[in-house]
């Protein structure tokens, strides 16, 4: 895979992420002010996605196998929805595929995903 491919695919999980994970932070935010332990639980793991988001961006190798473990975090708790559940597999066989097939990227400081000259 070419470089600016596996950027590009770097950059659209990481934006995936950032955005599922903003909507989700500001769809629950209302539900906070009864400081119910399951709405602080759901928005510590959309908080997450925005984290996992931010890290993918700035290139982080580590940030794609935590994409990956909360994928599996979200298979398991839509286990009684099918539909749900079919979604969340798909996208953690994607983001599995895309994490072990693409090579690291080389982190310089004061760029963002930097690819390793040949």
């Amino acid at each position: 895979m070419s470089a600016s491919k596996r950027l590009l695919t770097v950059l659209l999980v990481a934006r995936l992420f950032f955005v599922v994970g903003a909507i989700g932070v500001v769809r629950h935010a209302p539900e906070l002010v009864h400081l119910r332990q399951d709405t602080v639980w759901v928005e510590l793991t959309e908080l997450l996605a925005v984290v996992i988001g931010v890290f993918l961006f700035l290139g982080y190798n580590w940030a794609r196998w935590l994409a990956v473990a909360w994928m599996v975090f979200h298979i398991a708790i839509n286990w009684s929805s099918v539909g749900a559940m079919a979604v969340h597999a798909l996208i953690f066989a994607l983001l599995t595929w895309a994490s072990s097939t693409l090579p690291p990227i080389a982190i310089s400081p004061g760029h963002v995903l930097q690819v390793p000259h040949k």
